[in-house]
């Protein structure tokens, strides 16, 4: 089983100017890039609590 090729990767891309329309994909880009920027934002703030944690039990 390979993963998504090109051709896979154009068919998904027509489909989504289809069920969305042109002047619409801007706006969901622009979303999917902030959902996707906070989501990372909040792993890394979730390891660093986690990483906090240990150094305090260590040290009592």
């Amino acid at each position: 089983m390979r993963g998504l090729g090109w051709p896979e990767l154009v068919i998904i891309l027509v489909v989504v100017v289809v069920l969305f329309g042109a002047t619409r994909l801007p706006m969901i880009a622009r979303s999917i890039g902030t959902s996707a920027r906070e989501f990372r934002k909040g792993m890394d703030d979730g390891a660093e609590e986690e990483g906090d944690g240990d150094a305090s039990d260590k040290n009592s």
